[in-house]
């Protein structure tokens, strides 16, 4: 087997690492009946989004999504969630039905691939293959991926980081053309949020390593690899410039929420600096419930770093025993980038929400570091043991024994869930434990074969461990089956005329379970013109839209004809006026609205800005129900066809004045109205000109005509369109274009051609002399003896 490895490492990684996934993750999709549920955003965002989002495209609505909040940019949306992934696309030849039973496989594959990419990194640092194979499984298996099951769409990020760092190496040290570039391409398209803090970490990566004379860095080389950066941002932009158009304006990113002040420096929370560094001793905690440090203030955070078994103790023991090497610098340079949140928040464009969602990207150096320890004799292992041991130690007892008093109770303990605060120190206590047997029988010829197969147990085993904890938090996976996912087609509601649903007091989007329409959605990337409207209106929109039902007028603004309740709540005469029932499926009751206004109806009157301010956030949905809000330039192009009300009409502002207003915007509405891949078409027969409203989020890639001429699209209502439409019959066609698509998918197409002349022109080159890509370790070292051979090993002898 040893020799096998040494041959065919990269089978090795792969399918061990596939074998050890498949143990993991096939005992709860049995149990599940063929589908891997988890719990949190994972059963709510990822399995729905992936069903979303394989239909569209398979039916080739690619441009503007109906079923993404209140209809969103379907590239802008699910490029930062799935849209490019690979893993993603291997669904595509399957039904849409089938889509939940795959997502459970492609963890596994995603896992295997994982160790496959950063095997062939690990591998230039180690002179046997072996311990490459041990780098890969650790890496595949780090707290930072088991963590991010709860967000399946970082797996892409971990599986193809390496390649960019392989790009780097292979460029300096074997002069190797156009592999960095392809490799910027492939990272940018997967996850363009995350390529942001890989730039920033390659970046630091070249600088560090250019401090290493033997790397072979030259003038021209760096100029070669930041022009090849350039080009693969090019071939990369087709998504990238729709994906940043998509995200500009939304307050999540705006310069409002950049981190200033005494926090670039300090944390605002006490036990934020403790639980970072914390995780790289133990197991990932449930990203929902932090648990050694439950009030750091940075749950979803994605601060996971331990290694499986072996801790830190190989970090350690290598960075006391090196003096000098570029492995040190840039673990180091890590570490203190981790604690100072400003220099952390430069992997998120300097975000004031913390975040560790890069440190997949030390977890790959600090794979090299152990395996290096590992292998190399010089190293004193047993140094990283007792360092381990006792910070570990230390944590224990600060967390698990300080007392405190609980409602005037002495009790002992500062963690959250006491039974998994322990559960968590036996995983690391028995990973430690294993690992110094281990190094005890660091000259057993068996040695290796112990090492792997211990491995593989805490990898199975630790893993099995979290995912079940996280399943005690979703005991409705059942239901999830029965319900969300066969509830679709159990729905029989009229197709026409379009309409949306409203879903109370339900599951995370269910109706993108039920391809519904709705204004329920809990999505991050939407039309910044949704984040506009809402919090205007009195509605909270951060990561989710859920108008509260006092907010009733807002339902026939966007069209709601729908309203579900749950059998077992109130009739939803009680919760919300004017919805009377209509039908009973599965466990809901459905209502229908009586003040339900189709898509498209029209205005006779109109409120500026300034007094649309005038009224305070709960009564705008009544104010908009009365007259359309536009700006002063819109104001005065429509001024012919719209009297602008002086005052807000507050008496007017109750169930009986809302029902008048219904009964003005119906008498003034499209009598069709129809959804395309391309857009919308609607119809009106008015008896005098108006101005059109749609309950569609405003956004810069439509475009508008009516009865075949092009008409300005006026943003109404602060964040929805509205036309000019005049007497008598009229079509109005509204469509869309991804913005920035065209122009990046241009530039793209010169990046290839740049690309391909590149390559051309360097293969007529004579290639310079490959370099070795497997330093000797003794480099690594203050002693370099480079003219020694390498110790031969036990294992070697047997071979």
């Amino acid at each position: 087997m040893l020799q096998k490895i040494k041959e065919k490492g990269h089978y090795q990684a792969f399918f061990i690492t596939l074998a050890l996934a498949a143990v993991v993750f096939l005992p709860f999709i049995i149990y599940d009946k063929g589908i891997f549920f988890f719990y949190g955003d994972f059963n709510v965002q990822q399995i729905p989004f992936y069903k979303l989002a394989h239909e569209a495209i398979r039916s080739g609505d690619i441009a503007w999504n109906w079923y993404t909040d209140l209809g969103a940019n379907f590239i802008g949306s699910y490029s930062f969630y799935l849209l490019f992934s690979p893993f993603f696309w291997l669904t595509l030849p399957f039904p849409t039905e089938a889509v939940p039973f795959l997502i459970g496989p492609l963890l596994m594959l995603k896992t295997a691939c994982a160790a496959l990419t950063s095997y062939f990194y690990i591998k230039r640092f180690v002179k046997d293959q072996y311990y490459a194979v041990i780098g890969s499984i650790l890496y595949a298996f780090s707290g930072f991926a088991v963590y991010n099951i709860f967000f399946n769409h970082f797996h892409e990020v971990i599986v193809f980081f390496p390649l960019l760092l392989i790009g780097v190496e292979e460029l300096v040290t074997n002069n190797r053309k156009g592999l960095f570039a392809i490799t910027v391409a492939i990272n940018c398209l997967v996850n363009y949020w995350f390529f942001i803090g890989e730039v920033v970490f390659v970046v630091l990566y070249v600088f560090i390593r250019m401090a290493d004379r033997d790397w072979g860095m030259t003038v021209k080389k760096f100029i070669t690899l930041a022009f090849e950066s350039v080009v693969g941002l090019m071939i990369a932009m087709f998504l990238l410039l729709p994906s940043v158009l998509a995200i500009l304006g939304n307050p999540r990113t705006g310069t409002d929420n950049l981190l200033m002040g005494w926090w670039f420096w300090v944390f605002d929370n006490e036990q934020r600096l403790p639980a970072i560094l914390q995780c790289f001793f133990f197991p990932p905690e449930l990203p929902s419930s932090p648990n050694f440090f439950p009030d750091h203030g940075a749950k979803w955070s994605s601060t996971a770093a331990w290694l499986p078994m072996v801790s830190m103790t190989g970090v350690i023991a290598y960075l006391c025993s090196v003096k000098k090497s570029w492995i040190k610098r840039i673990l180091l340079l890590s570490l203190f980038m981790a604690v100072i949140p400003g220099l952390n928040s430069a992997f998120i464009l300097f975000n004031h929400s913390y975040y560790a969602r890069w440190f997949y990207m030390p977890v790959l150096i600090m794979c090299v570091a152990t395996v290096i320890a590992l292998e190399n004799r010089k190293i004193n292992y047993t140094e990283g043991i007792k360092w381990t041991v006792g910070i570990t130690a230390v944590f224990v007892i600060a967390v698990g024994f300080t007392p405190k008093k609980v409602k005037g109770e002495l009790k002992f303990g500062l963690m959250k869930y006491p039974d998994r605060f322990w559960v968590y120190v036996l995983i690391a206590a028995a990973g430690l434990l294993l690992t110094y047997l281990l190094i005890r029988l660091r000259d057993n010829p068996k040695f290796k074969k112990m090492l792997l197969i211990s491995l593989s147990v805490m990898c199975i085993g630790y893993p099995i461990t979290f995912i079940a904890m996280g399943k005690t938090r979703s005991d409705y996976t059942t239901w999830i089956r029965e319900t969300a996912l066969d509830g679709r087609y159990a729905i029989h509601l009229p197709e026409e005329p379009f309409a949306r649903s409203d879903l109370y007091d339900s599951m995370d989007n269910l109706g993108m379970y039920w391809h519904l329409p709705n204004i329920q959605a809990f999505h991050s990337i939407v039309p910044a013109s949704i984040m506009e409207f809402y919090p205007q209106v009195g509605v909270k929109r951060d990561v989710s839209s859920k108008p509260g039902i006092e907010y009733f007028p807002l339902r026939s603004l966007l069209s709601v004809r729908w309203f579900f309740v749950k059998n077992d709540e109130p009739d939803a005469e009680d919760i919300m006026p004017g919805f009377v029932y209509y039908d009973s499926v599965l466990d809901y009751d459905i209502y229908e609205n009586e003040n339900f206004l189709p898509m498209g109806f029209g205005y006779t009157q109109c409120y500026d800005n300034f007094l649309l301010g005038e009224g305070d956030n709960e009564v705008r949905s009544h104010m908009m129900m009365r007259a359309v809000q536009l700006d002063n330039l819109a104001i005065a192009r429509n001024q012919d066809i719209l009297e602008i009300v002086g005052e807000v009409p507050y008496s007017q502002f109750n169930y009986d004045g809302f029902t008048e207003a219904v009964e003005d915007r119906r008498a003034l509405s499209c009598y069709d109205f129809q959804i395309d891949n391309r857009g919308f078409t609607a119809r009106s027969n008015l008896e005098e000109e108006t101005l059109m409203f749609f309950s569609v989020p405003y956004d810069e890639g439509w475009s508008a005509t009516v009865n075949g001429e092009e008409a300005l699209i006026e943003k109404a209502n602060i964040g929805f369109m509205a036309v000019r439409v005049p007497a008598g019959e009229a079509e109005i066609r509204f469509d869309y274009h991804t913005p920035g698509l065209k122009n990046g998918a241009i530039v793209s197409l010169c990046g290839l051609v740049v690309l391909g002349c590149y390559l051309f022109i360097n293969k007529k080159a004579k290639p310079a002399p490959a370099a070795s890509t497997q330093l000797p370790l003794e480099e690594f070292l203050e002693e370099k003896d480079k003219g020694s051979e390498p110790e031969e090993s036990p294992d070697d002898k047997e071979e």
